[in-house]
């Protein structure tokens, strides 16, 4: 099976975080992949219409849409809620990543927009993220998260 072909969505606050996660998959000591669908450099454009269109390619030919959520992403609507509408329209897995480190759908900063659409939300961590990334699969709606277990096995306390 291939790598899973994956968009990260969030908000300009939180850049450093995609960053790591970038970091993550260059280190040989994770266990961490996937095929990367973000926009490679900066868009040299003020273009609204033309940026969404370049993201919008980029969101339908991956299959994982993973929204990391932090403190801010909740009131980020031009472009990082549109990612999410998009993702959903395209019926993509959606890989909620909580930044404050919680494990389940955390009311006060996820958008209400990702609320019982089938999401799966777990902390910032690469072992989890790179779990949920090969045995996530799709689901209609509710919230999703991991049990006790599954963390346990994967090594977290």
């Amino acid at each position: 099976m291939g790598l899973p072909r994956a968009f990260v969505g969030f908000s300009s606050t939180d850049i450093h975080y995609f960053r790591l996660m970038k970091a993550w998959k260059a280190n040989t000591r994770f266990d961490f992949n996937f095929a990367d669908f973000q926009i490679e450099k900066a868009i040299n454009s003020e273009n609204e219409e033309y940026i969404k269109s370049l993201i919008r390619k980029r969101i339908n030919m991956s299959g994982t849409f993973i929204s990391l959520i932090g403190a801010d992403t909740k009131n980020k609507h031009k472009f990082v809620r549109w990612e999410m509408e998009v993702a959903l329209e395209k019926k993509c897995r959606i890989i909620g990543v909580n930044l404050n480190g919680s494990r389940v759908f955390d009311d006060l900063l996820c958008p209400p927009i990702l609320k019982d659409k089938g999401a799966i939300f777990l902390p910032f961590s690469p072992t989890i993220i790179a779990y949920a990334l090969e045995n996530f699969q799709k689901e209609e709606k509710s919230n999703w998260y991991y049990g006790d277990s599954v963390y346990k096995e994967l090594g977290y306390e």
